[in-house]
């Protein structure tokens, strides 16, 4: 009696097994993207674009749009419940309106500029009470259009404006009251500036004859740091270590004099990054790149980094949101995030998707696919997987609790061909002892196998 007991039992469990094998490799063949921690919001503005956006906190954002044509409408939108809504928080119509920029150096207190030839406006305005009214601050120039800014304080504003005639470089340090033109380049005026204090800053141009320049005496003096490069997009997290973007990411551990190229991963459709958000001196989040599918369809990737860009990561979100590219990226704290394109973008507030490292064991060409068992297997805490594959493509290796429910995506990205391995470490999920499954695809290869956690 005992030894059919015992009989049945083991029959039991191999039927259980295989059943679960099923279910996920059914889940496996119908999910083509991992469950993702971004979901999508929209701006509803129609046929306009954003020019540019920024989060004050998890909840208070705010975007803005540019000038189009004469006689035309410039909207700036705010969100109070982090970007699920938007309503129409300001907008102004002339014959020639649009903002360029938007910036917050508190809750309360904002500026944009662009340039705002309407109801005896200028291209610079103010709210002190979060966007719900604005008001015109004196500018250097009402005709001048106005393409970034520097918001210090509320005495101290920088401007700049690459006409080559009135634009330049201007500074108040008076909230506006007077204006004084630190630097004007002719035809080659900057577009960008970043000042990390009031005396020390950048400039760049990057449409003619790029160029990075910076100063140490509060714009008295300009010199020229970078040649033929510039900035779309900088930021400093003291005042000697700081990044900037122009497609490539460049770092400075020595205040802007010298700078070192971070290589991005090279297997998304283009590798680059125009603007980005820095969390810390080791957490940033980069946009502007994107993959391609082999039905020639192209997604929108992130970038990331948790070590100052020493080794940088991508992440492709939900393929099923049909967003090609993002261009403005930023982070309030290390869960809420928001990457938008010119008219919708998406959101987290986990932190975005997972990011693990991969160690290439061999880039040597294998002659086959093949997924390896785990090792050490049984494990406590954390275990290596290793894999390997004879043609470049897009990866995916999952994790599965012995029901069959996904607990995690350890891979979801395009590689090179070679041999790989990868780390899971239990500890993460709070998983408890048990069999558990990690399954392989690439192409049409799939493979799955069974590991052991003993605690």
């Amino acid at each position: 009696m005992i030894l059919q007991l015992s009989h049945a039992m083991k029959r039991l469990n191999q039927i259980f097994l295989l059943l679960s094998i099923f279910i996920i490799t059914v889940g496996f063949n119908f999910r083509d993207n991992p469950p993702s921690n971004w979901y999508q919001q929209f701006l509803n503005i129609g046929a306009r674009q954003i020019s540019d956006m920024t989060f004050v906190d998890s909840l208070t954002g705010y975007a803005i749009t540019p000038y189009v044509t004469q006689n035309d409408t410039a909207f700036v939108f705010k969100t109070t419940n982090g970007g699920d809504n938007w309503f129409i928080a300001h907008k102004a119509t002339g014959e020639f309106v649009g903002m360029n920029k938007i910036k917050f150096f508190n809750q309360s207190t904002g500026y944009c500029c662009g340039v705002g030839l309407y109801n005896n406006s200028t291209g610079l305005n103010r709210t002190i009470n979060g966007g719900l009214n604005w008001t015109s601050l004196n500018v250097p120039d009402p005709f001048l259009v106005y393409q970034d800014m520097c918001v210090l304080n509320e005495d101290t504003i920088w401007l700049t404006g690459s006409d080559s005639f009135s634009g330049g470089v201007f500074r108040t340090t008076n909230g506006g009251l007077n204006w004084t033109q630190q630097l004007n380049l002719g035809g080659t005026n900057p577009e960008h500036i970043h000042m990390i204090n009031g005396r020390t800053g950048f400039i760049s141009n990057t449409s003619s004859s790029p160029y990075v320049m910076r100063t140490t005496n509060s714009g008295l003096n300009w010199t020229t740091v970078v040649s033929n490069e510039g900035f779309t997009d900088m930021h400093f997290v003291d005042s000697l270590t700081g990044w900037r973007a122009y497609g490539l990411m460049k770092k400075t551990t020595n205040g802007g004099l010298d700078w070192i190229t971070q290589p991005l991963p090279s297997q998304t459709g283009l590798s680059q990054i125009t603007k980005f958000s820095v969390l810390n001196k080791d957490t940033i989040w980069g946009v502007n790149g994107y993959y391609v599918y082999p039905n020639n369809e192209g997604r929108g990737v992130l970038y990331t980094t948790t070590n100052g860009g020493a080794n940088w990561y991508f992440q492709v979100p939900d393929t099923n949101l049909k967003i090609f590219r993002y261009n403005y990226v930023q982070f309030t704290d290390k869960n809420h995030g928001w990457a938008y394109n010119l008219q919708t973008g998406i959101h987290t507030t986990l932190g975005g998707d997972p990011i693990t490292a991969i160690n290439p064991i061999s880039l040597q060409t294998p002659s086959d696919y093949r997924l390896y068992q785990n090792y050490p297997n049984p494990f406590n805490p954390s275990t290596v997987i290793s894999y390997q594959f004879s043609v470049a493509g897009f990866i995916t290796i999952k994790v599965y609790n012995i029901s069959g429910k996904e607990i995690t995506t350890l891979i979801n990205q395009r590689q090179p061909i070679g041999t790989y391995s990868i780390s899971f470490d239990a500890n993460k999920y709070n998983l408890s002892s048990g069999i558990y499954f990690y399954s392989f695809q690439t192409g049409n290869f799939k493979e799955t196998k069974k590991m052991m956690l003993i605690k």
